[in-house]
């Protein structure tokens, strides 16, 4: 599988997912019960921005990481909402986008458990990939970065919508609206279809867009997303493609001599599984050898950051595809 190169970090080689088949059956995750009806306290109130992002992402027009930014993922979101709707595609908000999106908060309260204290959790990810293989798992490096990641934001954002709040055990948070994202529990393979896949017609991402879009079997689009895709010197390869298996929580093996800006000092070693993977949580195998769509441990790089020829999303929009993708799904890359 050819992988992501993200600045900064050592390059990723050609890696070999590992794990046990097993039939899963793949939904949209679930929401989080047990929430109070009670608000948090000295919590912000959200900004025009950020409620258009929740509201765009309820939709199922993702924005990326849900930042308060009218930057370039919001705009491509309210453009493809906007189309998909029959409205002018500005990609700015106006009355008629204002009326067609959802209604809902922008904002609702979540108690922190002791649960999501557990863990586990790391000091740290280390850049070097021979240090990274030296991890048991590479999880989440706070209970901060873990709820933000749940609720499609940032421990930045989450701390501003908080800002006097401390996590831990029964504190209430003011998080996006939206449905919560929930690390796969095992390394797990599934080859058949999820419920819902006979709907899907296929899965298009435009590399000139930086876009992904599941559309149905009736030309409705049924879900989209920013993406990182391809590189100067690893092009995403145009065509179409199929998918072959969705792998959770993938246990792969790095091989630095498959990428042209590998490290020569690095030998082949497996990489363990986590939310800090390499590929995040979620690999969607494609028929062309080496590539497939995936998530990531940088969700604040898509749309920004170029990749090693696959095509790369956040971790909870990465398993929002899987949910609907089967055996067989066609997967068009367009220019």
């Amino acid at each position: 599988m050819k992988l992501m190169s993200l600045p900064g970090r050592t390059a990723l080689s050609y890696l070999t997912i590992t794990g046990s088949v097993a039939v899963l059956a793949l939904a949209l995750p679930v929401s989080v019960a047990g929430q109070p009806a009670r608000g948090g306290d000295a919590t912000a109130a959200p900004s025009a921005a950020l409620s258009a992002q929740v509201a765009l992402d309820r939709a199922g027009f993702s924005p990326g990481v849900i930042d308060g930014s009218q930057g370039p993922n919001t705009r491509l979101a309210l453009q493809r909402f906007q189309k998909a709707r029959g409205l002018t595609a500005s990609g700015t908000m106006d009355e008629p986008t204002r009326q067609a999106l959802p209604s809902e908060p922008a904002l609702r309260p979540y108690t922190v458990t002791a649960e999501d204290l557990a863990g586990p959790f790391v000091d740290r990810i280390p850049n070097d990939m021979m240090e990274k293989t030296t991890l048991e798992v590479l999880a989440y490096t706070s209970a901060a970065e873990m709820l933000a990641e749940r609720f499609h934001t940032s421990p930045r954002v989450l701390t501003r919508l908080n800002p006097k709040v401390k996590v831990k055990a029964g504190a209430v948070l003011q998080v996006p609206n939206v449905e919560p994202f929930l690390v796969p529990g095992t390394t797990e393979a599934r080859k058949v279809n999820p419920p819902g896949a006979a709907r899907v017609a296929d899965v298009r991402v435009s590399k000139s867009a930086g876009a992904l879009m599941v559309r149905g079997t009736d030309g409705t689009v049924l879900f989209s997303a920013p993406v990182t895709s391809g590189s100067e010197h690893d092009p995403l390869p145009l065509g179409t493609w199929k998918v072959t298996a969705v792998y959770l929580r993938p246990v792969f093996n790095y091989n630095p001599d498959l990428f042209w800006d590998g490290d020569a000092s690095h030998s082949k070693a497996k990489l363990p599984a986590g939310p800090n993977n390499p590929v995040g949580v979620v690999w969607i195998d494609l028929d062309k050898e080496h590539y497939g769509l995936h998530g990531t441990p940088s969700p604040e790089r898509i749309g920004v950051a170029q990749s090693h020829g696959c095509v790369r999303l956040t971790n909870w929009d990465a398993m929002r595809v899987a949910a609907l993708v089967g055996t067989g799904t066609p997967v068009l890359f367009e220019p």
